[in-house]
């Protein structure tokens, strides 16, 4: 019998599904061109796309808008608080994921993709508009596969 790998959380499928739903909300909005980046839980990149008239850092700042998320396990609204209550420490995580090729952008658009059980099976990160639009139409890619999210927004 072969081998088979571990999906390590998201699958390719999923990926591709979110970054097409999560473009087609931002056209829907009337957004600025996004950059859409899905990693799996692994912090590996699964599916990307770029829009046409992104500006030179969109894949940087969604990349790392995931990539912070995801490396302390919370959404891209709590990195924020935590950016302005502890300043120190979000320096600390920005040179330590910058270190490992990603870096960390703790603001809104950074979301992590979550089962019914709460398991984080990745995170998204859009740029190219307002965090907070960016962050709606990353919600939309995530439903759109009928995961969760978790934005870092408090519990109502």
């Amino acid at each position: 019998m072969p081998s088979t790998y571990p999906t390590n959380g998201l699958t390719l499928a999923q990926a591709s599904m979110i970054v097409d739903a999560s473009l087609a909300k931002g056209k829907e909005l009337g957004l600025m061109p996004l950059t859409v980046v899905v990693l799996d839980a692994g912090g590996q990149i699964k599916a990307v796309k770029r829009e046409d008239g992104c500006s030179l850092l969109r894949f940087d700042i969604a990349q790392g808008k995931a990539f912070g998320a995801l490396s302390l396990g919370v959404g891209g609204r709590e990195l924020f608080r935590r950016s302005t209550a502890m300043q120190g420490f979000v320096n600390a995580l920005s040179d330590l994921t910058a270190a490992r090729g990603a870096g960390a952008v703790p603001v809104p658009g950074g979301v992590l993709v979550t089962d019914g059980k709460g398991v984080i099976l990745g995170a998204v990160g859009i740029s190219g508009d307002v965090s907070d639009k960016d962050e709606e139409a990353a919600l939309a890619g995530i439903a759109a596969v009928g995961l969760s999210a978790d934005t870092g927004a408090p519990a109502a």
